[in-house]
């Protein structure tokens, strides 16, 4: 396996250990530079989104990946996380149905989380 798609897993354990909804993984590593993955989540409140989030950087610590930049913390209606090659987004949900990055990606490949 990959590191990426081992990265990929460890963001993915932690989402669905705080419950997250909907986890999907877009591949776009043949479609744009900026990432090999997307990770989308949703949560259902701000206390759960936060908590998706510091379980994120607490696993991805523990595995050895490095944190490049988030972004959204405080506001906690979109927090993006940046690992370089793996780039998780934590919605609440009317945010993800307003930015919709399942359709603005629509040409990356649409994976199942509980597949990888």
């Amino acid at each position: 396996m990959s590191i990426t798609l081992e990265m990929t897993k460890a963001a993915i354990l932690a989402l669905e250990d705080k419950k997250g909804e909907d986890i999907q993984v877009i591949d776009i590593s043949e479609i744009s530079p900026i990432a090999d993955y997307f990770v989308l989540a949703s949560g259902s409140n701000r206390s759960q989104i936060q908590a998706m989030a510091d379980a994120v950087e607490e696993k991805m610590h523990q595995n050895g990946y490095s944190l490049k930049q988030i972004e959204g913390y405080d506001g906690a209606n979109w927090i993006l996380m940046d690992y370089y090659d793996v780039v998780v987004h934590i919605f609440d949900r009317d945010s993800r149905l307003f930015y919709d990055l399942e359709r603005i990606w629509k040409d990356g490949k649409v994976m199942e989380a509980f597949s990888l």
